[in-house]
């Protein structure tokens, strides 16, 4: 699963190495975003396309759709299995017309000590070539410039682990490549194309590398450039 992550640069850095050709649609803060601890239900920087380009706009992290909202309904889903998206009724709406990418530079995950002390042991999953990460995500946010709406939001999408990343967690994000990343925004991109994106174009265990982490992360109210420093040795796929 995917319930911790980070995204410490700046805007324009993620649009850099998105490497895309359509416009603009609006301007970036310049400043880096500098968050190390980026935890549900927060505002997340997002990016999505429309017919006037590229946004990158705060987007809750969480959604549900309009039925499945409510005063007794469960918290908005924060991840999505990518085994069920296309068919599950409860993203129905989003698959249509809701993709986008959350740019990030890694994200953290739990394993259970060994030692059975009741403590897990974060650690803090990256890119070997210490570039940018996508995930692809799905929900509901504004088009064409419009104003944020009640109910609009994201969810990240989950696969297996497999490798080593499995002796840490059963589940994973699903990452992309800068190639397959333009292509999910795509809107030309048809159901059934961002379907066999989800499931067959995420980037290999190979291309990562993990690492444990101080316990410090644990709390959301907890932030800094510490929180990503290694705590025993690295481990790659």
């Amino acid at each position: 699963m995917c319930g911790r992550f980070v995204q410490y640069r700046a805007a324009i850095d993620y649009l850099q190495a998105l490497h895309s050709g359509l416009p603009l649609a609006a301007g970036l803060e310049p400043a880096p975003i500098a968050r190390y601890n980026v935890a549900p239900h927060t505002r997340v920087l997002l990016i999505h396309a429309d017919a006037d380009g590229l946004r990158l706009e705060p987007v809750p992290w969480g959604y549900a759709p309009a039925w499945a909202q409510g005063p007794r309904a469960r918290p908005p889903a924060i991840n999505a299995r990518v085994e069920t998206l296309a068919s599950s009724r409860f993203w129905r709406e989003a698959w249509k017309s809701g993709r986008a990418l959350v740019p990030a530079d890694g994200w953290y995950e739990w394993q259970q000590n060994a030692a059975a002390t009741g403590r897990k042991q974060p650690f803090f999953f990256r890119l070997k070539s210490g570039e940018p990460l996508f995930f692809p995500a799905i929900g509901r946010f504004p088009h064409g410039g419009a104003a944020a709406r009640e109910g609009d939001g994201f969810a990240l999408i989950t696969r297996m682990s497999d490798g080593g990343m499995s002796a840490i967690h059963d589940r994973q994000p699903l990452v992309l490549g800068a190639e397959m990343a333009r292509a999910w925004i795509d809107p030309q991109q048809t159901p059934a194309q961002a379907e066999e994106i989800a499931l067959d174009r995420g980037l290999p265990t190979q291309a990562f590398e993990w690492y444990p982490i101080g316990l410090a992360v644990g709390n959301v109210h907890n932030e800094g450039a510490g929180l990503i420093q290694p705590m025993g040795p690295v481990n790659a796929g």
